[in-house]
């Protein structure tokens, strides 16, 4: 087993995946073709939304989101420290500013109730929107942080990158699935590889209003619009229009066809993650080296299986050491470079930079078998009770 490597995350590609790209490939569309409405319209399905807009990656959902939104300078969103950069890039792009809130200490996502005493503590009118991130796959209850943002006037983004399949449990004790947009204006998911679905590279954007689709099916084409109820003149059929400002983050045909068939298998690998959650929950509970684990938890899609150890450089050496190659998700977003130069600083949020200092996230993907998880279990056990 010491010879085989074990990554934190995999892509998981099978014969029926590579068919489809292939027969897409032999086709007549590489890109623009049917594929593409094809695959917006099953994933909009599996979802639960109305809507949905796929794209070149999942950092061009967010931020043709933000565009849609219509961020621009002098706005203000808050996003969370604990989260990949582009979650909060995708303001800056627009000319908008970024400020954060902490993480609940508990569950690593943005702590509503610290988003609640930002807005109280501020002037009218001094945010626009937060983008929320469910993050390793544990979605945030979107029905009280959409109960904040409707009494602030602000929108969401939801950043559900890690959890397509994920949900939590409203007040009527009803499912709502990552996506479903009922109490957000958008959500956004991303299709690299070690996601729950691939198409290489890749994302969607989802959403319950006809207006910000539109919007987002021009701002993804270069601004361009060929629809003729939204022309302004109409020279013929080739006529077009270029009408805003916007980018081209398309995604191919062959790209679609294989989230397409990756789809098709999103159920039974999700049920695989929460398995191997569960045995990593089991095996770690009543560990006292470790505390913090993300347990198992109902509704959870499992992108991340985090630990958290004071000792977590020397595990990750030692388990590196191994082939076995864990990962930290994240560092702070205010703790970068860039942001730090923006006047953010270390301090600024105790929760994620004390997270940050002991989060490790283990070996998780459904191609992960058996024996090597409890390979990884027995080398941190092993890793403890030399140390």
């Amino acid at each position: 087993m010491q010879g085989k490597s074990i990554p934190y995350g995999r892509q998981s590609i099978s014969e029926e995946d590579i068919k489809a790209v292939v027969t897409t490939l032999q086709s007549d569309f590489l890109t623009q073709g049917p594929r593409i409405a094809e695959f917006e319209l099953k994933f909009a399905s599996y979802v639960g939304a109305k809507y949905a807009v796929a794209v070149a990656n999942g950092t061009a959902a967010l931020h043709l989101s933000a565009m849609a939104l219509e961020v621009g300078p002098g706005q203000r969103v808050i996003t969370t420290p604990i989260t990949f950069c582009a979650s909060a890039n995708c303001v800056k792009y627009c000319g908008g500013e970024v400020t954060f809130a902490d993480i609940d200490p508990d569950t690593y996502l943005l702590d509503i109730d610290q988003v609640r005493k930002l807005l109280e503590h501020s002037p009218k009118g001094s945010y626009t929107g937060i983008i929320p991130v469910d993050f390793a796959g544990r979605t945030l209850n979107m029905e009280k942080l959409g109960t904040l943002a409707k009494e602030f006037g602000l929108w969401i983004i939801e950043d559900a990158c890690h959890a397509p399949g994920a949900y939590f449990m409203d007040s009527q004790n009803e499912r709502q699935f990552c996506g479903k947009c009922n109490y957000g204006d958008v959500a956004i998911f991303s299709f690299h590889p070690v996601k729950h679905i691939t198409c290489g590279e890749g994302g969607m954007i989802t959403t319950n209003n006809e207006s910000l689709y539109k919007r987002l099916l021009v701002l993804r084409t270069h601004g361009i619009t060929k629809d003729p109820a939204m022309l302004q003149e109409n020279d013929g059929g080739w006529y077009y229009e270029m009408q805003t400002l916007g980018y081209n983050y398309r995604l191919t045909d062959f790209q679609a066809a294989l989230g397409i068939s990756q789809l098709d298998k999103a159920a039974d690998r999700l049920s695989r993650r929460r398995e191997i959650a569960a045995v990593y929950f089991n095996a770690f509970k009543e560990k006292p080296y470790i505390r913090g684990q993300s347990g198992v938890i109902d509704g959870h899609a499992y992108h991340l299986y985090i630990i958290r150890t004071a000792k977590r450089k020397g595990l990750y050496d030692f388990l590196k050491g191994k082939n076995i190659f864990p990962q930290v998700h994240y560092i702070p977003v205010h703790r970068l470079p860039y942001y730090q130069a923006l006047g953010w600083k270390k301090g600024d949020f105790p929760h994620a930079e004390k997270y940050y200092e002991e989060c490790l996230s283990l070996p998780m993907y459904p191609t992960l078998s058996g024996e090597e998880q409890q390979y990884v279990i027995n080398c941190v056990d092993e890793f403890f009770e030399g140390n």
